[in-house]
Parts: C-alpha cells; sequence; structure tokens
C-alpha cells in the first residue's frame, strides 16, 4: 500500500552519502558501509516467512534501478517538490506548511531520502526517459504478492479489460539476496479526491472498476482478501486500480478455496469462528463495505445502490452473490437510472 506525501510534513528519513557507493549495482553484503538487506531469513524458508514485509537496505540497488532506467528520490528531489507545493496559493486546502531543510544530514542532495509515511519496503522515484514517477515495492523472492503481480501485469492477463490492477512497469528477482521489486506507476490513493468524483457517472464508474476487478481476479481463481479504500488509487482521469497483494491467494482449480486464521482490513463475520472460509465471498463483503465508505466520505447516496449492497453484507457467506452476480445486480441498477458505464464483462465462472 502506498500514498500521496501528506500535507503534514514530517521529517524525512534518510540515507547518508557515505553509505553506498554509486559506481556499481551491488554492493558487499558484508561491507560494514552497506548492511545486509533483511529479507526473512537465511534459515530454512516456510510459508510464514516468505510473506513478510521486507526491509531492504534501498542504497545497496540504487545502481541497479538507474540501469534499469530508473531513479530513487533524493533529498534534491524532495526539498524542489516541498518548494513547488508551498508555492500553491495560500488558500488552497491542499497546500502543505512549508518544510525547512536545515540540518546537516540533510545538505547532500544526492543522499536517498524515503518517504517517512512509508513502509520500509517502498521508495518513491521516478522513470529517467520520461521523468514518470514510480513507487517500488520490495518482497521476498518467493512471495505469493510476486507471484500474484506477475501473473496480473503480464499478458495475457494484463491485456484484459477487466484488469484493474495497477500498472507495473518493471519487476525483477535478485535470488542471491532473495528479494524481489515491483516497480508500479504513482497514482493517488485519495479514491475519491477531495470534494469526490466531478460527477455521479465518474463515482458510480469508480464502483464498478472496483467490482468488475474482483470478477476479473475470482475468474481467475485469485482473492485479493484486502479490499479496502486505501487499496485502491486513481489517476484522475477515471481509471481506478488495486493495489498490496500480500495477503492475496491464488487457488488451485481442483481444490475448494479456504482460508484460515483471515486478518484484513474488512473481516465478515463468518471470519470470528475459527473455521476456514471462502475467500471469494470474503472479497464480496468487503467490496460492500468499501461502496458503503465511500459513499459515506463523498456525501453521494442512491438508495437503489442498498438493493446492491445488502445481499452482499449478508451474514451468511453462502447467501452472498458472486462477485460476477453483485456486477450483474450494479449494472442492471445503474441501468434502470439512466447511467451507462460500458460494461467489460459479459461472462464469468460463479465462486
Amino acid at each position: 500500500m502506498y500514498r500521496p506525501l501528506s500535507n503534514g510534513l514530517a521529517r524525512p528519513k534518510l540515507f547518508p552519502r557515505q553509505h553506498y557507493q554509486d559506481d556499481c549495482c551491488y554492493v558487499n553484503s558484508d561491507s560494514e558501509e552497506s548492511p545486509p538487506s533483511p529479507t526473512s531469513s537465511d534459515s530454512s524458508i516456510d510459508e510464514d516467512e516468505v510473506n513478510r514485509r521486507v526491509k531492504p537496505f534501498w542504497p545497496k540497488y540504487r545502481s541497479l534501478f538507474r540501469a534499469r532506467g530508473f531513479r530513487l528520490d533524493t533529498v534534491k528531489d524532495v526539498r524542489l517538490f516541498y518548494i513547488h507545493r508551498v508555492q500553491q496559493p495560500a488558500s488552497d486546502p491542499c497546500r502543505p506548511t512549508p518544510y525547512v531543510f536545515g540540518h546537516d544530514e540533510l545538505q547532500d542532495d544526492e543522499a536517498l531520502c524515503p518517504d517517512a509515511g512509508f513502509p520500509d519496503n517502498l521508495f518513491r522515484g521516478s522513470r529517467i526517459s520520461d521523468s514518470k514517477r514510480i513507487v517500488v515495492k520490495a518482497v521476498h523472492a518467493g512471495s505469493r504478492e510476486y507471484s500474484v503481480i506477475c501473473a496480473l501485469s503480464q499478458p495475457p492477463l494484463r491485456n484484459d479489460p477487466m484488469n484493474h490492477t495497477i500498472p507495473v512497469v518493471d519487476l525483477f528477482k535478485l535470488p542471491g539476496d532473495n528479494i524481489a521489486f515491483i516497480v508500479m506507476e504513482e497514482w493517488s490513493s485519495n479514491l475519491m479526491a477531495t470534494l469526490g468524483p466531478c460527477c455521479l457517472t465518474r463515482f458510480l464508474s469508480a464502483f464498478r472498476q472496483c467490482i468488475e476487478h474482483a470478477v476479473f481476479l475470482h475468474k481467475h481463481n485469485i482473492a485479493h482478501l484486502d479490499i479496502s479504500l486505501m487499496n485502491l488509487l486513481t489517476d484522475y482521469r477515471g481509471h481506478y486500480a488495486y493495489i498490496d497483494y500480500e495477503i492475496s491467494r491464488q487457488f488451485d482449480k481442483s481444490s475448494i478455496p479456504l482460508v484460515y486464521d483471515y486478518r484484513a482490513t474488512e473481516v465478515p463475520p463468518e471470519c470470528d469462528k475459527n473455521t476456514g472460509v471462502n475467500p471469494y465471498k470474503v472479497d464480496v463483503w468487503a467490496l460492500a463495505v468499501l461502496i458503503l465508505r465511500a459513499c459515506k466520505l463523498t456525501g453521494y447516496w442512491i438508495p437503489e445502490l442498498m438493493h446492491v449492497i445488502k445481499p452482499m453484507l449478508d451474514e451468511d457467506p453462502s447467501r452472498r452473490p458472486s462477485a460476477f452476480g453483485a456486477l450483474q445486480a450494479f449494472d442492471k441498477m445503474t441501468a434502470s437510472l439512466g447511467y451507462q458505464l460500458q460494461p467489460t464483462c459479459s461472462e464469468s465462472e460463479s465462486h
């Protein structure tokens, strides 16, 4: 998960320049000046270990990213960003409080500067060729997240119009370090923007893309398992995308999918029973909660939405519709109100 720089400007973290060497793609992990990038463990790797968050030493990989066409943000980049932001009109609600880089350790413009609001496994940057903003996520090379993202961001799934995964511009493994990197376009986590979508059509389109992506995932035996407003982004051009597949699962077609000890942002009631739960119906519940929260945040409300949402929130997961059933109900509701949202889905395997 990642989010834009906040208006309250916390003091950035910093990697001092003397801790990395800029003239090589890899730094010796045994060097006193370059601590190893902790992944999960040097011992035998188990399921829990490979899916824990990693904490890479980012300067070690700086030249590698440059060789692949990306640059990680430096103190200079962050300073210029804030200078630009504080020059906005004082009446602008998004204008941040001025930040002064007055500390000696921040004087090196070329030192890497992680976002203090990010976890250690995320880093901002840009693509060298066109200055396009990116966010890099470090994961364990054997993690479920990397496996799922690989499937979703490469043909044929990448080209499916139902796929609303955040655009991935690069991804690669470093087996020697048991680490992998996912390079994503930087979109905004303010899904509904400051004042909400520009119109009700855009608002409904956001919901449709959210539901449609769940249909797409389930069709390919993938459950996201952490659907929430925090894990949906927008490019403010009418496109919405899912992120954060840390606890997602891809299931074997021949098996009955169940998840145990489920923990996420939105937890349905069946998870309190300490038994295996249907992951697809967990996603359906979370979608309904997402819609309710978005309506509350923006002030938009359509009474007819309850006809779609109520079955999705049934306490008995067996009575909840599939994601595809929810999408059909949503399309029927919007059509009855005169909205045409350009559906891209016509059929799906039901879960």
